[in-house]
């Protein structure tokens, strides 16, 4: 059972995998050249399927910057590594230097802006009067309060020079995003803080969400445009991958039940409520779902990031049932800030005494680590948000 969990988790991600999706929606070459600019953490495969896809003839160039070890060789779009989750300078270097060629494109050139979860920090380039060691610290405080990603990126996008629609108002050329979503929703202002997506927050809107967290910041803010000509086109959603993983399963013979890719919440909540949902499902079958999770983080925890949170609530909260599996794991093949993409629960691990007080320390990656549950990928170089399956045997 844990190879199908597995194999089910690969299936989900190569569905989002940009080398093999990203070709059939890339535009005939312009007149003038095409810069690329791209980020996230699907920025150098998105580059790469770019590259191997372009006519050889049509002038390309751009900048692609991407997490630390999420790189690829290419040739033509140079890859940077930076910063994720918090920001760092390597990303603000990157994103002054996008900035500043895109606004010597002319009207005959064009910018493909290739976006992917994570691109918020990838991408950060502070507004006038906002150093990055506020956005930094702002960013931390925010990744720790248990704030939603779509919270975040309403303060990132009142912070940056960049994001917020900011890029696309740069270019006079025409401008068409592709965007990998690691969001629920799908809404292009909310992937990478949307770059080439109108917004239509405001900066009343970011000090509710830093007031709602009690974080403090005088500003200065900046406010983001309400409009934009640029084409944004959603090519991987967090929806079709877990598509494609109901039929590893049905190919088993289970009833596959795909519960949706919204679901959101507090990790150890969205577990206790999932395993009821199982307790009380008939089998062969499997829940699939997707979305983000949050962990709120009181004091200094362990190890361990959302799914793998998720995931040991699950486990617990089944009372040692004999017949249930799981799997939640991050597609982009790291969870949280840790090495492992996410974990199985294998029924086996209802025997270790140490999971409530791990669970309680946050520390769920030393719980599966110690069960031997991990689930290590490495960079997948795509993101569709987490991924989450239980099997009722």
């Amino acid at each position: 059972m844990r190879a199908v969990l597995e194999e089910s988790f690969r299936t989900a991600v190569a569905a989002a995998d940009p080398l093999h999706i990203l070709g059939a929606h890339l535009p005939r070459p312009p007149k003038g050249r095409t810069f690329v600019a791209a980020a996230g953490k699907a920025a150098a495969s998105m580059a790469l399927a770019v590259e191997q896809a372009w006519p050889a003839e049509a002038p390309l160039e751009g900048l692609a910057v991407t997490r630390y070890r999420h790189g690829l060789p290419t040739e033509r779009i140079r890859v940077v590594e930076a910063g994720h989750p918090v920001p760092d300078e390597a990303g603000e270097s990157a994103a002054k230097e996008i900035l500043y060629q895109v606004q010597k494109l002319k009207e005959e050139d064009l910018l493909l802006a290739l976006l992917s979860g994570g691109g918020s920090s990838l991408l950060s380039l502070p507004a006038k009067g906002v150093s990055m060691a506020e956005l930094k610290t702002l960013t931390g405080k925010l990744l720790r309060s248990g704030a939603t990603i779509q919270e975040i990126n309403i303060v990132r996008k009142h912070l940056s020079a960049i994001a917020g629609g900011r890029l696309a108002a740069a270019s006079r050329a025409p401008v068409l995003a592709l965007i990998i979503s690691d969001v629920t929703g799908d809404d292009p202002t909310h992937i990478a803080s949307g770059p080439c997506a109108p917004d239509p927050s405001t900066i009343d809107d970011t000090k509710a969400v830093l007031g709602k967290y009690g974080i403090e910041y005088a500003g200065p803010f900046s406010e983001s445009p309400k409009s934009s000509k640029a084409r944004n086109e959603v090519v991987a959603t967090a929806y079709r991958s877990l598509e494609a993983a109901a039929e590893v399963f049905r190919r088993q013979g289970m009833r596959a039940e795909i519960l949706g890719d919204r679901i959101t919440g507090e990790a150890r909540e969205v577990g206790k409520e999932m395993a009821q949902r199982a307790l009380a499902t008939r089998g062969p079958a499997v829940l699939i779902s997707g979305g983000e999770c949050t962990v709120t983080i009181e004091n200094e925890g362990g190890r361990g990031g959302r799914c793998a949170e998720f995931l040991l609530s699950l486990g617990i909260s089944l009372q040692g049932a004999p017949n249930i599996w799981g799997i939640a794991a991050d597609t982009d093949g790291i969870d949280g800030s840790e090495d492992n993409a996410g974990a199985v629960w294998l029924p086996e691990f209802a025997q270790r005494m140490e999971a409530r007080t791990l669970l309680d320390r946050h520390d769920s990656y030393g719980f599966f680590r110690g069960a031997g549950g991990l689930v290590m990928t490495g960079p997948t170089r795509t993101n569709v948000n987490d991924y989450r399956a239980i099997v009722i045997a």
